[in-house]
């Protein structure tokens, strides 16, 4: 009874940020903020790509071009809020404010998760299945992911919030982080601390390993059937159709796993998890389509093929 007299409803936080150092403030806003430009742009100009070029209307690229907008609002869920803290005194945001932003960012990153696990399924039946792949992977299927994918990252995402925000949070109204996650959160939890844990944690490990299993089976059946094929020239060509997404995979979880396996490797410093969320928010945004773009052919082409037909338009 006594802890729950002393339990204060905290109408807004203090986000503590990345430095209390001004001058370092404003070299992290320069930086953050060219950041934010380009993979704003880069994933503008991506979904465009696929959009306009007819040759990218395929289940990979249908894939691709959803990332692409996930990156999009990924990204701005988190670093406009980082930015404008970095010129800003007071640090505060609402109650309501960090409830938003907390269910945005676990809506795409959750997102991310299980579309990048439906890539790899597509590069399964591609490599694995390539006689039935149209027949296999049609618009339905294709759609079916997608809205699986939201649906399913919107029920994880309400629920955590739900979790976290629904019985009053007390203690400190400071967040030792630059945006409001869910683990500095659970930190200011009194009522029902055990279950809304138990909860969070159990939605996100089924969630991360349905999607990583799903991920990691793929690419064992792919590897399996590439080493069947005797020529070096037609594992290559195999092999190539999907190094752009294992890169993709390989970055965006090594950032996650670096985040929440720390502590069990003894790295868990103050800092080290500002460094790992600062990857996979801000710079894993700007890698995806550059990768993308630098590692598949297809798009390199559709890239020269619209600059090709600019300068013929520039001189008739």
């Amino acid at each position: 009874m006594k802890d729950l007299v002393n339990q204060t409803t905290i109408a807004q936080f203090i986000l503590l940020g990345l430095t209390k150092d001004r001058s370092l403030q404003f070299l992290l806003f320069v930086l953050f903020l060219i950041i934010y430009a380009c993979s704003f742009l880069s994933n503008l100009c991506l979904l465009a790509l696929i959009i306009a070029n007819h040759h990218l209307h395929t289940p990979m690229y249908f894939f691709l071009g959803h990332l692409s907008s996930v990156d999009l609002c990924y990204s701005s869920a988190i670093t406009p809020r980082m930015l404008a803290d970095f010129t800003s005194e007071s640090k505060s945001i609402s109650f309501l404010a960090c409830a938003t932003q907390m269910f945005s960012f676990a809506l795409f990153a959750t997102s991310e998760s299980l579309l990048v696990s439906s890539m790899s399924y597509d590069r399964y039946v591609a490599i694995c299945q390539p006689l039935v792949y149209h027949n296999i992977m049609n618009k339905s299927t294709c759609w079916g992911l997608v809205f699986g994918t939201y649906f399913s990252s919107f029920l994880a995402s309400i629920t955590h919030t739900f979790t976290v925000f629904k019985f009053p949070l007390c203690g400190s109204h400071e967040i030792d982080h630059f945006y409001c996650d869910i683990p500095p959160l659970l930190k200011l939890t009194c009522a029902h601390s055990y279950i809304r844990k138990l909860v969070v944690f159990s939605m996100a490990f089924v969630m991360g390993v349905v999607s990583f299993f799903g991920i990691l089976m793929s690419y064992v059946l792919i590897i399996y059937n590439i080493l069947r094929i005797h020529s070096a020239d037609g594992r290559r060509k195999a092999f190539s159709t999907c190094t752009s997404h294992l890169t993709v995979v390989i970055t965006f979880y090594c950032t996650v796993f670096g985040i929440y396996l720390q502590p069990s490797m003894g790295l868990n410093s103050d800092g080290m998890d500002k460094v790992f969320s600062i990857f996979y928010t801000v710079a894993s945004p700007l890698l995806n389509p550059i990768i993308y773009s630098f590692k598949n052919a297809e798009v390199k082409r559709a890239i020269m093929h619209i600059l090709g037909r600019r300068k013929i338009l520039a001189h008739t």
